[in-house]
């Protein structure tokens, strides 16, 4: 038996509502899609520090 916890309440994941399954699927996604961009961010926080590093160095040199 799977449970879900909703603000500290447990639930039956096979007692659940076709709506409310859709919800908490909806939910995965985004969280899913919030992961990737903030993964994304990081890279691209990295290049941006990157190219100011190169940015400085060229500037000193």
């Amino acid at each position: 038996m799977a449970t879900i916890t909703i603000d500290g309440t447990d639930y039956d994941a096979d007692t659940l509502n076709d709506e409310v399954k859709a919800q908490l699927l909806s939910l995965q996604a985004v969280d899913r899609r919030i992961a990737n961009l903030q993964e994304e961010l990081a890279i691209l926080q990295t290049a941006r520090n990157a190219y100011g590093l190169a940015a400085k160095a060229a500037l000193d040199a």
